[in-house]
């Protein structure tokens, strides 16, 4: 048989065998749908995660003094950045999707409010620099840090609470000095924030970087946070910096050797996904399976008249398994066009997600479709409808001609 006539062949026996190809079409596009939807559920949060992540907390890379890692918290006076000189500007204008970049001095201490005393972390930022970004904090009261402002500071809502602050009210910072002095200054609650976790809200604090630098009586930065247009920017970047910055006065850090939850995170979804992978595709294997053995089953006498004909067994073989394509494809076509749907639908509308552990609020998520997560599902069960096709195929070809015959009678 030609080419055209056994994929003619293929397609009229399955339409004139409509109830079992519809079990296993609708077997095969539940499958794609699932997978469709499974992973652009877990890739939306992801994504969710990581830009709130980038944008609240790490920035794509940073900028800081070789060793700060290790030993910078336990001695952050020996670990401060000089001032950005003109080669390193030059060299951060230079990179591919660069927006800007935003100095951090982190902090640490007791913060006062009327007779309660607590511990505080802190950073000071300079909110002139951060104007522009899309801030990975809510303020479910007051707001953020305005350029101009330099007495103020926002808290976390678990320190603010702890405190007893309100919008507006006074807060008294106390910090050691390089010197082994004590340092103090007073701000003004103008914002109460959430963060992605719930752990920094619960001790965390923001000044202007100006009132930062007066309650440590230093000058200068900890951190540069560098700012890009992409995350996907972020290898060329540091490749392109690294080469550019001289490494024993500048230490380049990305964002992903940084965010540790995250990464957790990351990796256990992606088990997740594996194992719904692996139990849809079980699903399309013995629905498929199952189909394509009742087909040579009915139709025993079809086969042994066709090898009377003098079809060989491997023209049997391919008959079957082409059957088995076309139903995948067709499966497949239909599970992706009603998975993209679903998945716009739902998005659309939002699934709303109670606070994630170590978070200290709820979101609407969504279903992130991606080219990846299509062809993934797409290639799995194409994989699974032919892995399924295999044996029934191969018990067909291996009829013997007059018992077939026989059953025809």
């Amino acid at each position: 048989m030609t080419q055209q006539h056994t994929l003619r062949t293929a397609w009229r026996n399955i339409t004139r065998q409509i109830h079992r190809s519809r079990a296993a079409l609708t077997a095969i596009a539940f499958g794609v749908v699932a997978m469709v939807l499974a992973a652009g559920f877990i890739d939306w949060n992801l994504r969710f995660g990581r830009d709130n992540t980038i944008e609240s907390q790490l920035g794509h890379l940073q900028l800081m003094k070789p060793g700060f890692l290790e030993n910078g918290r336990a001695d952050p006076y020996a670990y401060l950045l000089p001032p950005q000189g003109e080669a390193e500007h030059a060299a951060l204008q230079a990179v591919k999707g660069y927006r800007f970049t935003a100095p951090r001095l982190l902090l640490a201490g007791l913060a006062s409010s009327g007779e309660v005393t607590l511990s505080f972390i802190g950073e000071g930022v300079d909110p002139q620099a951060e104007a522009g970004m899309q801030s990975g904090l809510r303020f479910p009261q007051g707001r953020n840090l305005a350029p101009g402002e330099p007495n103020t500071a926002v808290v976390g809502r678990g320190l603010a609470q702890n405190l007893g602050l309100e919008i507006g009210a006074s807060l008294v910072l106390i910090a050691n000095t390089e010197s082994g002095g004590i340092s103090a200054v007073e701000a003004q609650v103008v914002g109460i924030f959430e963060s992605i976790s719930q752990a920094y809200d619960d001790a965390a604090l923001r000044v202007p970087i100006g009132l930062a630098r007066e309650l440590m009586r230093t000058e200068g930065e900890h951190l540069r946070l560098v700012y890009l247009d992409d995350v996907g920017s972020v290898p060329a970047a540091l490749d392109q910096l690294s080469r550019s910055l001289p490494a024993t006065e500048v230490q380049i850090v990305p964002w992903t050797e940084l965010a540790d939850f995250y990464n957790k995170t990351a990796a256990l979804f992606a088990k997740q996904v594996g194992v719904i992978y692996v139990i849809i595709a079980v699903i399309i294997v013995l629905s498929i399976s199952n189909t394509m053995t009742m087909m040579v089953m009915e139709r025993v006498g079809e086969i042994g008249t066709l090898m009377a004909l003098g079809i060989r067994r491997s023209g049997i073989r391919t008959q079957f398994l082409l059957e088995g394509l076309i139903l995948g494809l067709v499966g497949i076509s239909i599970g992706l066009v009603v998975g993209v749907l679903l998945a716009t639908l739902v998005s659309a509308v939002g699934i709303p997600m109670p606070p994630g552990p170590g978070m200290s609020w709820g979101y609407d998520a969504g279903i992130l479709l991606s080219a990846r997560s299509l062809l993934t599902a797409a290639g799995i069960a194409l994989v699974t409808t032919l892995a399924a096709s295999l044996y029934p195929s191969w018990r067909a070809s291996r009829l013997e001609i007059v018992d077939a015959l026989r059953a025809r009678q």
